[in-house]
């Protein structure tokens, strides 16, 4: 019995990889075990090698794991890519169609087994996957019945006849490989608890959150990884009154969302590094006007196309200082799932509150990586709307305009949505006086740049840092930002094992940077390891402005487009000390 194993399944894009990874997963997080997957693919729509990596645990589990005790492949490709991952003992199950071979090394197993035969027989090659699931369920000791309800999910819109077609193909697979031998390896896992909890991807956690902070507009244009945030709205948000709009370019989405808010509907947009390429004046409108915005940046390999399949947070400069001019701007940096949820109802709380544009900054990991995840709390959300005026406004003297702009000490003013009486004010771009009016006069241009600033200076956010902190006087601090946070965990404990004090500490609030709250931790370290997926370094420059002891300061970096593994942290930090 073993309490958590990795299976991958991988094969040419198109052929159903992602499919099987769908249902083998959820059929086990419908059991009770806790899943954390990631998918490699490649930029296109049909071909290319793509493969479905899930570690399954009886305990929650936040990263991929080192290695591979069950590799599925439905090409020669798969195995000849992935095979170093196996560890000893591991188990190939090939579609015989292709006659696969593995290396002489005695490292693993391989069952060619006839998933592409086996399912044309039973009427259509195209459920070779479901071949393979039977064949996975049959090594793993699972029993068939637990698949049925997700088939019935899947396919029960086609009606029963099919659900049974691909019920009889993942009970054929089962069968072909416990026929082949006695010895079949099992890897039997402990029983799980049982109990139901989500599975599901960060961006559909983001748009989750987007509904319940009471968004009702989203005008967007597809992306990778972005574009699960869009789908997921275009079916949920006419449920409640609201719609999407796919527009023309990211320009247009951008300036949509700062429509929509500036007459009163909460509103996002989202996409990758290049449409927030695009969004940058518009998001520069935003700060000028101080009219809420809310942009998802779901960050990927750059630059220009780059590696828009894989994962890279290079984007971090380029959002907080992207925009020409100066302006008030707010960016906040999820690490979990659950974070990504109230972390999109505080931005829109935060859009609000200060007047100002708010990144949501996540990565191809978090946004898509899939994981189980505890019952979302919506006891912890609340929609604050800050200075809105919602009652009738009295005539001001000489039916002057409303001083929408007004300069006052917290460096936010009134606001007032169209149509409010006697809130008649002037909305351009360029520099303006308290009602909106065009101003270029030196002592008003300073007045009022200096009230927009003067809101980072009253930025509130729960929790700017996740710190996990158990030593006083650690050897080292480990800090990331976003989908890092479980890899380093994982690592923590490793370090830990040999000997190595050491904290954790995750950035959530990326701009205004948390310097009072992190300070302490990075006083109290002998060393402090930055984690993060670009060449620069951004992250560890941004923490040696604002914090200073850079002699202290070193950087971990990867930039390849793969995601960290447990091992690399720990073997880089076990280096560096």
């Amino acid at each position: 019995m073993i309490n958590q194993l990795s299976w991958k399944v991988g094969g040419q894009q198109g052929e159903g990889i992602e499919s099987t990874g769908e249902i083998f997963s959820i059929a086990l997080n419908r059991l009770g075990y806790y899943l954390y997957g990631y998918r490699h693919f490649s930029s296109r729509i049909k071909g290319g090698h793509t493969n479905n990596k899930i570690r399954v645990s009886t305990t929650q589990v936040r990263s991929i794991s080192d290695d591979l005790d069950i590799l599925v492949a439905f090409d020669q490709e798969t195995i000849d890519v992935n095979y170093h991952e196996l560890r000893q003992g591991g188990v190939v199950l090939a579609d015989a169609k292709f006659k696969p071979t593995i290396p002489e090394d005695g490292k693993a197993t391989l069952y060619a087994v006839p998933f592409t035969e086996i399912a044309s027989e039973l009427g259509t090659s195209l459920m070779k996957n479901m071949v393979a699931v039977g064949a996975s369920a049959a090594i793993l000791d699972l029993d068939i019945e637990s698949f049925r309800v997700v088939v019935q999910e899947i396919f029960g819109r086609k009606g029963e006849q099919i659900v049974e077609k691909n019920m009889e193909a993942i009970k054929a697979g089962e069968q072909y490989v416990k026929s082949q031998s006695e010895d079949v390896p099992l890897m039997k896992l402990e029983k799980a608890d049982g109990k139901q909890r989500l599975f599901m991807i960060g961006n559909d956690a983001i748009a989750l959150g987007a509904v319940a902070a009471g968004s009702r507009f989203m005008p967007a244009y597809p992306i990778t990884p972005a574009s699960e945030i869009m789908e997921y709205l275009i079916k949920k948000l006419p449920d409640f009154g609201g719609t999407v709009i796919q527009t023309e370019d990211e320009i247009a989405a951008c300036t949509m969302a700062i429509g929509a808010n500036y007459a009163g509907v909460r509103a996002l947009t989202a996409s990758a590094g290049p449409g927030l390429s695009l969004m940058m004046e518009a998001i520069g409108l935003s700060g000028m006007t101080e009219t809420p915005l809310v942009v998802v940046d779901t960050q990927r390999g750059g630059p220009s196309t780059g590696l828009p399949t894989k994962i890279e947070q290079s984007d971090l400069m380029a959002m907080i200082y992207g925009t020409h001019g100066e302006i008030p701007k707010v960016v906040i940096a999820p690490s979990t799932v659950q974070e990504a949820f109230l972390d999109t109802v505080e931005a829109f709380n935060i859009a609000e509150e200060y007047q100002c544009p708010v990144i949501l900054l996540t990565d191809l990991q978090l946004s898509l990586g899939k994981q189980t995840v505890e019952p979302l709390d919506y006891n912890n959300v609340e929609i604050r709307r800050g200075k809105l005026v919602t009652e009738e406004l009295p005539e001001a003297e000489n039916k002057a305009y409303f001083k929408r702009y007004e300069v006052t000490e917290d460096g936010v003013s009134p606001r007032v949505i169209p149509g409010m009486k006697n809130g008649i004010h002037h909305v351009t771009g360029v520099e303006h006086d308290e009602t909106g009016k065009p101003s270029e006069v030196a002592g008003n241009r300073q007045a009022q740049m200096d009230k927009r600033l003067r809101k980072l200076n009253n930025i509130k956010f729960n929790n700017p840092i996740h710190v996990h902190a158990p030593h006083e006087e650690p050897d080292v601090l480990i800090v990331g930002f976003n989908s890092t946070r479980g890899t380093i965990e994982e690592a923590m404990g490793r370090l830990e094992n040999d000997g190595v004090k050491v904290n954790h500490a995750q950035v959530r609030l990326i701009h205004p940077f948390p310097t009072e709250e992190l300070l302490p931790y990075v006083k109290a370290a002998k060393k402090v390891f930055v984690v993060e997926y670009n060449a620069t370094g951004q992250l560890t420059s941004i923490l040696k402005m604002n914090v200073g002891h850079a002699e202290k300061i070193s950087s971990i970096l990867k930039y390849d487009g793969d995601p960290f593994l447990p091992k690399e942290i720990h073997a880089k930090c076990k280096e560096l000390l």
